[in-house]
């Protein structure tokens, strides 16, 4: 871990390839949940074009300086340049490259916090990014799952991890892969409630009793749309409006284990198939091909955003059961999903295990987004 983004009670295998729809839990819960009210964001000008890892940047509109940001005095500036050396590689352009270079000779040097602080200040200027209605972005989290798993069925861990099939896109839905429609061997056993989350994921790590580890990893999915269903849950009343986080999906469906709680989950048609391998415990990939530190790192829009930018969150006011007040520091652009969509959205990685995913759960909190642009 090479920081963490400050949270507080008062005033902040590849995953961008596994991410089921990009979103992991977040997808699964905060797509569906009831939209919170949103903070407007003040007038300002309008985004620019898209931005894609090749495209160039667009001019920047109202550039300030970081000390300028709101929290950047309050910033752990060490551990935001640490993520900012770590991460910034893929960012791309002379003047990306050459900042990056120069980062990356100073983390070896072991710098201060105050060198730290006066590296970033002196490098970039930062552009804030906005929606198209001039409303708040919104920010949801994910995370590294680790699950309980076993090598031969029993009573409670009686859901297969499925091997990739011939022919995964001609197996139909869940419900009927589920009735044995797919010719693959089961890689391991666990819990129906737990592999219906692992799929959402699309990655994780399963531990046996013999004290075995296994990161399980996307190997194919059978071409079904994607349906979250904390929504229809809901709405049957089956769990509150704002009571849709993770942790309270997880637990109803533990809570109905066997054919209630496989109705629900064959809401969502759509059906994932792993590949597993020995877990090195280290920390996941993002699509851009650089480890996640945790909550130094999002996913974001590749057509809005370039991998390896560097990027100032604040995000404050979560609707959901558990949420934490607030959100707010550098984080790096590493990752992305289907999902993740427009110019202030992101998605930030929180950790492994299950205090990760337990908080990651609870986050859709209404976003800012600052670009940290290189100086010529």
């Amino acid at each position: 871990m090479l920081g963490r983004i400050r949270s507080s009670p008062s005033p902040v295998e590849p995953m961008g390839a596994a991410r089921i729809g990009g979103l992991f839990l977040l997808l699964f819960v905060a797509a569906c949940a009831s939209t919170p009210p949103v903070t407007p964001v003040p007038p300002g000008p309008p985004v620019g074009p898209p931005v894609g890892p090749s495209v160039p940047p667009p001019p920047s509109w109202g550039e300030i300086s970081l000390s300028a940001l709101p929290g950047w005095a309050e910033e752990d500036h060490l551990a935001a340049f640490q993520a900012y050396a770590a991460g910034c590689r893929p960012a791309r352009g002379a003047t990306a490259d050459a900042t990056c270079a120069r980062a990356q000779a100073l983390a070896a040097r072991r710098p201060s916090p105050s060198d730290a602080r006066t590296f970033l200040e002196t490098h970039f200027v930062a552009s804030e990014a906005r929606t198209d209605d001039g409303r708040a972005g919104l920010l949801t989290a994910y995370f590294a799952p680790e699950y309980e798993a076993r090598r031969v069925p029993d009573a409670e861990f009686d859901a297969p991890v499925l091997s990739r099939p011939a022919n995964p896109g001609q197996l139909g839905d869940r419900a009927a892969i589920e009735a044995g429609s797919a010719q693959s061997s089961a890689l391991a056993w666990m819990r129906a409630e737990d592999l219906f989350f692992l799929q959402i994921q699309g990655s994780g790590t399963l531990t046996f009793p013999d004290g075995a580890r296994l990161r399980a990893a996307y190997a194919a999915d059978n071409g079904a749309r994607f349906v979250g269903i904390a929504r229809p849950m809901a709405e049957r009343g089956l769990l509150p409006q704002n009571g849709t986080s993770g942790e309270a999906i997880r637990a109803w469906l533990a809570a109905h284990r066997g054919p209630e709680a496989r109705a629900i989950m064959a809401l969502n048609p759509r059906y994932i198939f792993f590949g597993v391998a020995p877990d090195d415990g280290k920390e996941a990939t993002g699509a851009a091909g650089v480890p996640l530190p945790a909550r130094r790192s999002i996913a974001v829009d590749p057509s809005r955003w370039t991998y390896g930018d560097a990027v100032w969150i604040e995000a404050d006011g979560g609707n959901l059961a558990g949420a934490r007040a607030s959100y707010r520091g550098l984080v790096m652009a590493l990752d992305t999903g289907s999902a993740i969509r427009g110019p202030v959205r992101a998605d930030l990685y929180i950790g492994r295990g299950d205090a990760a995913g337990h908080e990651a759960g609870a986050v859709r909190h209404p976003l800012r987004m600052w670009r940290l642009v290189p100086r010529g």
